[in-house]
């Protein structure tokens, strides 16, 4: 059963068109970062296997670093890691590219690699954890979720097609150049949005003279951890449809066609996470995650079989109908689970969980695509969410709230305004 909300109730908060709008321009390097780099580094090494290696180094170096950046926000603010980390991200972007074109030796390609997707910026979390700090317990956190799915959609409609244009038409450098600009006019953007951060949790915060704040990470709640099994499963649909759909494109003569196939999934994606945030769902979170997932990895072991364009259109489409839902759902979920003080970390826990594998993906497809047929790296996405939903489904009870593995726990102290305490192994 469901009833339906409406998305301007979301945005008549108080505020909030004051990090929505930097927050998008801000985002949108994100998307263009990826393929930027396999398209570069494709052309000055002729490998996609080697492309796919070096972008993959960057996503893992961003998915092991992202966590403690939302944990330093959540603990210090979001504007003291913005900033230097901006002006890294962009510095390390530039000398990658530079490297790249000058023929310099793979090491150093992958040393760039490492710092470039380390001081990655996390704006989608950052974002998401301004939306808790308005919300509150407010049943628009589901529209709020399903908001920024379809934002992070629309970057992954116009970032790949911007990138794509940018390495093709111009250089293959531009789409690089062009990241690291973005970034830090965007980052610095974001950052001096001070207002509407989330109140940075202290102990003088709780009210009363003994009480404190217990620091504890978002990963040790048994339920992130298996969300985080989740979103490694959608990063590689994004990652190995990424790589496979530039080689399909490539194979038929027509690399421009690459950006249109992989709008056609994320609009998919985009007009499902429209339906999704339109309602206000009275089944429980954990089961429409289930059932999403469920679908997910359906859609996805077909992309395989896949011989024509349009085929590939339509299959496309459905995956990424049923990305958003399962997407939304986790993110839905970070409420329930985890305190507030650590929504931060947890929302970078999940988007460097899909980036992490989106890097796996990446490095696989691209050794399918090098090593086998046209088309191999579609095998990717279908083992990455068969996988994945085996996972779910054995793990399941922990997405409760309050669910703990073993008796000894240890509990976070509640902080005024914040949720009931949440007890975590």
């Amino acid at each position: 059963m469901a009833s339906t909300v409406t998305y301007g109730q979301l945005l008549r908060t108080p505020g909030a068109w004051t990090f929505l709008l930097p927050g998008f321009a801000a985002r949108q390097p994100f998307a263009m970062l990826t393929i930027s780099i396999v398209l570069l580094v494709q052309h000055t090494t002729g490998s996609y296997g080697t492309a796919g290696a070096v972008a993959a180094v960057t996503g893992v170096s961003m998915a092991l670093c992202a966590p403690y950046g939302g944990r330093l926000a959540d603990r210090y603010g979001q504007r003291a890691v913005l900033l230097p980390g901006v002006v890294l991200h962009t510095l390390s972007g530039l000398a990658l590219t530079t490297l790249a074109l000058t023929g310099a030796p793979l090491w150093t390609l992958f040393a760039a690699a490492v710092l470039t997707g380390a001081c990655t910026p996390q704006i989608g979390p950052m974002v998401r954890a301004r939306w808790a700090a308005k919300l509150q317990d407010s049943p628009l956190m589901p529209t709020a979720a399903a908001f920024e799915s379809v934002t992070d959609e629309l970057t992954f409609v116009f970032g790949p097609l911007l990138a794509t244009a940018l390495c093709t038409a111009v250089d293959p450098a531009a789409g690089l150049v062009t990241e690291a600009a973005l970034t830090l006019l965007g980052g610095l953007l974001f950052a001096a949005q001070k207002s509407t951060q989330p109140p940075v949790v202290t102990d003088s915060s709780l009210g009363g003279p003994h009480a404190r704040v217990e620091r504890v990470s978002a990963l040790r709640v048994p339920g992130v951890r298996v969300l985080i099994v989740a979103f490694l499963g959608i990063g590689a649909v994004f990652g190995g449809m990424q790589v496979s759909l530039a080689a399909f494109s490539e194979s038929i003569g027509s690399p421009g066609l690459n950006g249109v196939l992989y709008g056609v999934f994320a609009a998919g994606n985009m007009l499902s996470g429209l339906v999704c945030g339109a309602v206000a769902w009275r089944t429980a979170p954990q089961r429409r995650l289930i059932a999403g997932y469920a679908a997910l990895a359906v859609t996805a072991s077909g992309l395989w079989t896949a011989e024509s364009v349009l085929t590939l259109a339509g299959l496309g489409l459905l995956v990424g109908m049923t990305v958003a839902p399962a997407l939304i759902t986790g993110y839905t979920l970070v409420d329930d689970l985890v305190p507030a003080g650590a929504r931060t970390e947890a929302f970078t826990w999940l988007t460097g969980a899909v980036a992490l594998g989106q890097a796996a993906a990446v490095t696989a497809a691209g050794q399918l695509e090098d090593r086998l047929w046209d088309g191999a790296g579609f095998l990717v996405p279908m083992g990455g969410t068969l996988l994945a939903l085996a996972t779910l489904l054995a793990l399941r009870s922990r997405l409760a709230p309050g669910a703990t593995i073993r008796p000894a726990s240890l509990t976070v102290a509640r902080v005024v305004g914040h949720r009931v305490p949440v007890t975590v192994d």
